[in-house]
């Protein structure tokens, strides 16, 4: 999954160095596990989009793909 979400995020940015992804230890409550993306401050633009759109579409991506493995993920961009 983080390399999923590491390839849409340097598709996106122009410093492709600073992009990178943690996993938080343990899942939540529901079992939901969130990775976190984090890229350079001036690339946060292009990433998020207009209205949050590119955001949202990095976590349907994702989303979509955890599903066909059974499993349950958030996505938080920082």
């Amino acid at each position: 999954m983080e390399a999923l979400i590491v390839a849409i995020a340097r598709g996106l940015v122009d410093d492709k160095e600073a992009v990178s992804v943690l996993r938080d230890e343990e899942p939540m409550e529901d079992g939901t596990v969130v990775y976190h993306l984090h890229v350079a401050q001036e690339d946060m633009g292009r990433v998020i989009g207009k209205q949050g759109r590119i955001a949202k579409a990095i976590r349907t991506v994702v989303r979509a793909a955890a599903n066909k493995s059974g499993e349950k993920v958030a996505v938080e961009i920082d």
